[in-house]
């Protein structure tokens, strides 16, 4: 199809379909069997995986929106295979020489998703529309992400945590949680855990930890110490390690169900 223009400086695959009035610009790599929808641009010294679908308007390696950006900075984005970007999504490449914004594989960004310059999204991790990640958020394999959610510098969303709608992420969100639109953690994220095939073991082993840390009046230190008194599966080790790795703490438990001491069900 005629009227795109694509840079001859570009690296395009093998059968990469390119709509009306898109863009692909220097020092691009596009993979094979990738679409383009009209009026998409891709943004210089960025590399689309395989398989990968853009939607219309989407921008995808902008420059970053950030005062320490100097034009001449050569940064990259890298999009993964089977990742899917909707309609006007918007991706920024990082403001530092070298520095990398990546999405991983089998990823799903919908409609007017932002994702700020530096920001590490895992592999099959969903964000529904209009979530917005500012600048060097970090977030981890299977975790999903409710529309509208805002979510501050430097934050980490943990692997299968599930993000309600219309929260404010103002510290990190361990893995495996479900974060309600109270801006709290409130459970395990159930149906998360069952979809990605984990044991009745293993469900029942992470449920156990979130509870002791989140719902049992224990302050961060001896709720860890509790937690990993007990059986450590490599689930409970995440969830452990995650925390003790956090500067920014995590976000907290529903004061509501510590007040009425409800425990979590599966």
């Amino acid at each position: 199809m005629s009227g795109y223009y694509v840079s001859p400086r570009a690296k395009l695959g093998e059968r990469v379909e390119i709509g009306p009035g898109a863009v692909i610009e220097d020092d691009c790599v596009i993979g094979d069997d990738c679409f383009i929808d009209a009026n998409v641009k891709i943004g210089r010294y960025t590399t689309i995986g395989a398989r990968s679908r853009i939607y219309l308007g989407a921008y995808v390696g902008a420059e970053p929106q950030d005062h320490r950006f100097r034009p001449g900075v050569k940064s990259s984005t890298v999009i993964g295979s089977d990742t899917v970007i909707r309609e006007y999504v918007t991706i920024h490449r990082s403001p530092f020489e070298n520095g990398i914004t990546r999405v991983g594989d089998h990823t799903l960004l919908m409609a007017f998703v932002h994702l700020g310059h530096d920001g590490m999204i895992g592999n099959h991790v969903t964000a529904a529309n209009h979530t917005s990640f500012s600048g060097h958020v970090i977030v981890e394999d299977g975790a999903v992400l409710s529309g509208y959610v805002l979510i501050h510098q430097f934050c980490r969303i943990g692997s299968l945590a599930m993000v309600g709608a219309r929260t404010i992420i103002t510290q990190d969100v361990p893995p495996y949680v479900l974060l309600s639109e109270s801006n709290c953690v409130c459970s395990s994220n159930t149906v998360g855990l069952r979809r990605a095939g984990l044991s009745d073991e293993a469900r029942l082993a992470i449920r156990k930890a979130i509870k002791t840390f989140y719902f049992k009046k224990l302050n961060a230190k001896n709720a860890l110490a509790e937690i990993c008194s007990g059986p450590m599966t490599p689930e409970v080790e995440h969830f452990v390690d995650f925390i003790r790795k956090s500067e920014r703490g995590v976000m907290p438990g529903d004061p509501r169900i510590i007040a009425l001491g409800k425990r979590i069900e599966e």
